[in-house]
């Protein structure tokens, strides 16, 4: 708790220790946490994957500042998982071994797992489905009939489950510009020179068409939606507003909002050509989905240039790095977000105005864009101190449609999780929050 609440630290995970005053162990099995006032789901820290429990003694030398250099700790973490860390090659492969001193005696089955980072999906469906080279796949954003096609190999088994993925864009409200200095690019202290303007941003979303981009990419395994928290039904908005395609309508915003065609077709103001830089992961079905909306944004008179990221570079922590998604050094970028908690409490908390990723803390934070809404927090704040769940259900239906009205954030599709197992591989259940849940159950088939 003291590593995460840290306000030096830039702790990734800040938003699920709102609240939190102190946390302390009153002995070797019981920790007490206290919140600084009535909280009503107080199930938010170290209960999710996001939020795990890390030893104090390990991490001691770890807080604040520190924290981004302490690499041993995060490579090689002390915990009571079924598997510990035996070797970790950053951005390539992580070597594990059975846990000697697991509670269960009797497990894990396996003396070690291999992981192999890097690389693409369909690449890693190809390990399993076709060459067995390994035995599990997750994140699998590869397109259904490729999949469908591999399958049909006989040589695994492909599994879907929905839980809260949404595949979504986020626009940078903040200037990227690389003339800014680096302590004031991306941030607060300079606006985004276009688009700050929410007709812009409307217009950018008008363009689009859901419902061919669910198609194309995931099939049966995705649904077209508007809005970032999809599920558990009780939360979810239903919003429909953005599922129809209005090139028209977006042309007519832009014009409106003083973006007047150039000769070339692409829009001018101010002597400024209306143009993006739009980053995703190095992903095929990312990929197809960038050259698509890049071809829907041109035909309203938007330059678009396109960029992609190997994920272990993309999502990485490192504070040194000027690729990494929460640095956002570019204008929109593409990735899943979801909820880690079946109550979206703290999801909808991830975008209040203090989780905007600063230098002070080290880039970490989880609101991206840059989204800064003192109705939308006060909204948070009547959220955390309301029990009913049926009352926590409208309010989290307004906060998603204050967000999703603010085309800050654009969901696209509501995905599922599409992993693949090989046929000797038993004891794996899916499920929408973890893939590796219950790996201690793991097991070789004969």
């Amino acid at each position: 708790a003291n590593y995460c609440m840290d306000p030096k630290g830039g702790c990734a995970a800040l938003a699920r220790f709102q609240g939190v005053d102190k946390v302390e162990a009153l002995d070797d099995l019981t920790v007490k946490v206290t919140f600084k006032e009535l909280t009503v789901v107080p199930y938010t820290l170290f209960v999710a994957m996001w939020s795990p429990i890390i030893q104090a003694k390990q991490f001691a030398d770890c807080l604040g500042t520190k924290a981004p250099t302490c690499t041993e700790a995060n490579f090689y973490p002390v915990g009571t998982g079924p598997f510990v860390v035996a070797n970790f090659k950053p951005n390539d492969a992580v070597q594990l071994k059975a846990n000697p001193n697991y509670r269960d005696p009797n497990k894990p089955a396996f003396a070690g797992v291999n992981f192999k980072g890097g690389g693409d999906a369909l690449g890693a469906a190809r390990a399993v489905l076709q060459t067995s080279e390994y035995d599990y796949a997750g994140m699998l954003q590869v397109a259904p009939d490729v999949l469908s096609k591999m399958e049909k190999g006989g040589k695994g088994k492909l599994l879907s489950v929905f839980g809260t993925n949404v595949e979504t864009l986020f626009m940078n409200l903040t200037d990227p510009s690389a003339s800014l200095p680096p302590e004031e690019r991306s941030t607060d202290k300079h606006p985004h020179p276009i688009l700050s303007d929410v007709r812009v941003r409307q217009a950018l979303s008008m363009a689009l068409d859901r419902a061919r981009l669910s198609e194309i990419g995931y099939g049966s395994m995705g649904k077209p939606t508007c809005d970032f928290v999809p599920a558990p039904p009780i939360f979810a908005a239903g919003n429909t507003e953005c599922l129809k395609q209005d090139i028209p309508g977006a042309v007519k915003l832009l014009d409106e909002a003083g973006w007047k065609p150039g000769p070339d077709g692409i829009r001018e103001k101010d002597s400024k050509k209306l143009k993006l830089t739009f980053v995703t992961t190095t992903n095929a079905t990312r990929n197809q989905f960038q050259a698509i909306i890049k071809q829907w944004w041109h035909e309203i008179g938007v330059d678009v240039e396109l960029r992609s990221l190997d994920a272990s570079v993309f999502f990485s922590s490192d504070p040194s790095s000027p690729d990494t998604y929460q640095k956002f050094y570019a204008d929109v970028q593409m990735w899943t977000n979801y909820s880690d908690a079946p109550d979206p409490g703290e999801y909808v908390a991830t975008y209040t105005c203090n989780k905007a990723p600063l230098p002070d803390k080290q880039w970490q934070g989880s609101n991206v864009p840059r989204y800064c809404d003192t109705n939308y927090d006060a909204l948070v704040k009547e959220l955390g101190k309301t029990a009913a769940i049926e009352k926590r259900a409208e309010i989290v239906k307004k906060l998603n449609t204050i967000l999703s009205d603010s085309y800050a954030i654009m969901p696209l599709v509501w995905r599922s999780s599409v992993s693949a197992t090989s046929k000797t591989l038993g004891g794996y259940v899916g499920s929408g929050d973890s893939r590796f849940w219950n790996a201690q159950d793991w097991y070789r088939r004969k």
